[in-house]
């Protein structure tokens, strides 16, 4: 399904209902809103896993824009993160959904924090999950020759050492340093998804100049923050920076697990589903409390 958001169709699907029937009446449910890594990629790295969650909650993918089946593919106008994040609000008042809880792994948790910033009242609530505020470039490198030698660690920085790379760079970067985000192989997730390599190219440049430390610590919703302990792409010391940095009354919760790698739900699917069950729970018991 696609929706225009001001000229920009975004390609988008559900899973679960909006409603729950009960004897007495049909109760909403909340929304999880799930923002996808990249740039450049496509929501189906979150396929079928987040699925589980419509028992409880309406889950709602989508592709961002100039990523995945949405529209401005080649035009790079609007490929930042200020557009990216004004995106979430314009697809949920296009779809009427209101105060969504949202989760944002990898690039998505930088326009999660973004969104969380710009748009304060907005959401339910945060999950920022194997993300970073700002480049961690040097200890992205020392974690991927940890992993994979200094082979890993040349093309890592040939890919994002502070040039532009090539598509031979990210070809060799996909080859050599992909394999190692996670700890094990993943049952998550077709193996091919769909990627927009100008999209990445792109944004790179930009992603090392990034700094959402001030968004961060401007955020008014209840945050959750997941880190895999052997992650190369987003390391801990920079998602410890992330837990610090948000305000102490809106940290739901620093979560790090070990033997896990870029996206705890690939690497550690069951412990990571009761962490989220757990902080999803807390929500819905302080709005029943509030009604």
């Amino acid at each position: 399904m696609r929706v225009d958001i001001g000229g920009v169709q975004l390609f988008f699907d559900v899973v679960g209902s909006a409603l729950e029937p009960t004897d007495d009446e049909m109760l909403p449910k909340p929304t999880l809103l799930l923002l996808h890594g990249g740039p450049g990629f496509d929501h189906s790295t979150y396929r079928p896993y987040f699925d589980r969650f419509a028992s409880t909650h309406q889950v709602v993918y989508f592709d961002q824009r100039g990523q995945g089946r949405s529209d401005d593919r080649r035009d790079s106008t609007g490929w930042d993160l200020d557009t990216w994040a004004d995106d979430v609000v314009a697809f949920c008042d296009a779809l009427g959904i209101e105060h969504p809880i949202v989760f944002g792994n990898s690039f998505g948790g930088m326009v999660a924090m973004r969104y969380g910033a710009r748009h304060l009242d907005h959401p339910r609530a945060l999950i920022l999950s194997s993300t970073q505020a700002r480049d961690q470039t040097a200890l992205s490198a020392e974690f991927f020759e940890r992993r994979g030698g200094p082979e890993a660690r040349e093309s890592y920085l040939r890919t994002f050492g502070g040039r532009r790379p090539s598509p031979e760079d990210y070809a060799e970067y996909a080859r050599v340093c992909l394999p190692l985000y996670n700890t094990r192989p993943s049952p998550f997730g077709p193996k091919r998804t769909w990627r927009n390599e100008r999209v990445i190219t792109h944004f790179l440049p930009f992603e090392q100049q990034m700094d959402l430390r001030a968004d961060l610590a401007a955020i008014l919703r209840p945050t959750l923050v997941i880190a895999g302990a052997d992650d190369p792409m987003c390391p801990l010391p920079g998602m410890e920076e992330i837990a610090a940095l948000i305000p102490p009354e809106q940290l739901a919760g620093f979560e790090v697990i070990a033997d896990c790698g870029h996206g705890s739900f690939r690497d550690q699917p069951e412990q990571t589903e009761g962490i989220l069950r757990a902080f999803l729970a807390r929500l819905h018991a302080d709005d029943v409390a509030r009604s």
